[in-house]
């Protein structure tokens, strides 16, 4: 991915090196496999990341100087600039609908966060909060999506970015809103395949900002689309459900299987087009 001479977005807050809340240490990539199968990308987050503060406590102490490694100041400046790639392709997009794109925050932190959605630990791995309309990565999960969920890659990196920010767009038109609205109203698994359809439209979006990324900056290089499709396909629930509890479940799906992660990321990105993402009217 043809990056670096990309603009840096002014919208990353830097909190790594805040301590983190009593009772929120622990963690690894056993506990990152299972919560991956119903919260990987930041479905619905207050359901499923919500540790009440009275249970916790308060943090334990104020921010600590942090130092990171060189690694760490390159995968954070690669994720400013692709959040402002996202900030580029969304804010073209809603114009030439006549509409405004407020931009997200986001967070950089290390361990666990407290977001307006609740407490959160890495191991949760990316998110969004539409509570307060901020996306929250700590950069250790990269190292886990390469080595653990076998997608390498800086596009798959970006992939990832673009996830949420694609939660961030169905915020902003209202589409998260009226799902989570249906939480009361239908069985669990009949709201597991809205979360379903949700979080195919994110990916679908995803796609959308790689057409317009490489049509308008040329930042695709050969083999990027490979890679995106290829964590799309190793963060779908049948895979992931296979590997942390060796059967399938798909009434307990969230965010759909390989085959159709796979299938909405790529019409995002043949078409480039928002009307393109109607999982909602497709089966």
């Amino acid at each position: 991915m043809r990056w670096e001479m990309g603009r840096r977005s002014s919208n990353v807050e830097d909190n790594r090196g805040s301590r983190m809340p009593r009772g929120m240490k622990g963690g690894g990539i056993g506990i990152l496999l299972l919560a991956l199968v119903g919260m990987y990308f930041g479905i619905d987050p207050a359901l499923i990341m919500n540790v009440g503060e009275s249970l916790q406590g308060p943090p334990s102490g104020p921010s600590s100087a942090y130092q990171p490694t060189a690694e760490e100041k390159e995968l954070a400046d690669f994720v400013s600039v692709v959040l402002a790639d996202t900030e580029d392709t969304w804010h073209a997009v809603f114009a030439s609908a006549n509409r405004t794109y407020a931009e997200p925050k986001l967070v950089l932190f290390s361990g666990a966060v407290e977001s307006a959605c609740g407490f959160a630990q890495a191991a949760m791995g990316p998110f969004y909060c539409p509570a307060d309309s901020k996306v929250y990565i700590d950069l250790s999960f990269y190292q886990d999506l390469k080595a653990d969920l076998k997608s390498p890659g800086d596009f798959a990196q970006a992939y990832v970015i673009a996830h949420e920010v694609g939660h961030h767009v169905q915020n902003l038109l209202g589409i998260s809103g009226k799902v989570a609205a249906q939480r009361q109203k239908l069985s669990e698994v009949q709201y597991n395949k809205l979360s379903v359809k949700l979080e195919l439209q994110a990916d679908c979006l995803a796609g959308v900002w790689a057409n317009h990324a490489d049509r308008v900056r040329q930042v695709v290089e050969p083999g990027d689309i490979e890679e995106a499709l290829n964590a799309a396909s190793n963060i779908g629930d049948d895979r992931l459900q296979q590997r942390s509890q060796g059967h399938i479940t798909p009434d307990s799906f969230t965010h759909g299987s390989s085959e159709q992660r796979v299938k909405w990321f790529r019409r995002g990105f043949q078409t480039g087009k928002l009307n393109s993402c109607d999982t909602f009217g497709s089966e």
